[in-house]
């Protein structure tokens, strides 16, 4: 997604940021608990990631995520009252008026500071369950992965002044990443995560195992 944790002051792109078909600020701030719970659930995620790309309708919304109209309507609605979306343009389909909504920002910017927000476990499950579901996919075709999709991870043991550089620069690859022309024939995902490992250390050298 587009939206990023964390102070606008650091973040730049190489290249002017894309842009969906309708007017919209460069960022906002979430300062409102409200905003957090509105935002952080898996289908309002989804409809603010698909709003980056263009206006669209309930219905174009619903079809897209394979939804009832009136859940996605719910869930909208719930976005609208935290003022993260909004209707961008309405037009007429025969005798009805079609409300094409957009978002109010380019980037939502915020601090994990409320019990809605960081649902880490939650994102790292649904993202597992989609790369089980390719990597399912792709022995039942006998394709190989690569090129489909990475996954990795390290564990290292570095001061916290380094940990903090990481996060930016993973922070700003990430808005690098959202603000690509959406001019591929396949949605990609990228999630990272910085998290203090489980991983033991080894005893010191010299000790009395030695």
């Amino acid at each position: 997604m587009t939206d990023q944790t964390g102070s606008a002051d650091h973040l730049t792109t190489a290249s002017p940021p894309a842009r969906p078909d309708y007017e919209l600020r460069d960022a906002l701030a979430l300062d409102d608990p409200a905003q957090y719970r509105a935002l952080f659930e898996e289908t309002r995620q989804k409809i603010v990631s698909l709003l980056s790309e263009r206006a669209a309708t309930i219905s174009e919304l619903a079809t897209t995520l394979g939804k009832p109209k009136g859940t996605i309507g719910h869930h909208v609605q719930v976005l609208a009252d935290a003022g993260l979306v909004h209707v961008v343009r309405t037009e007429k389909v025969r005798a009805l008026e079609a409300k094409y909504w957009g978002r109010t920002a380019r980037i939502f910017f915020y601090e994990r500071i409320d019990a809605a927000v960081g649902d880490g476990q939650h994102l790292l499950e649904s993202a597992a369950a989609e790369v089980g579901r390719l990597e399912a996919a792709a022995r039942e075709a006998g394709t190989d992965v690569e090129g489909v999709f990475d996954v990795n991870r390290r564990d290292v043991r570095v001061p916290g002044e380094r940990v903090r550089e990481f996060r930016e620069r993973l922070a700003e690859l990430l808005v690098e990443f959202a603000e690509e022309p959406r001019d591929g024939d396949t949605t990609y995902a990228v999630l990272y995560g910085v998290f203090p490992s489980e991983l033991r250390q080894l005893p010191t050298r010299g000790g009395a195992d030695s």
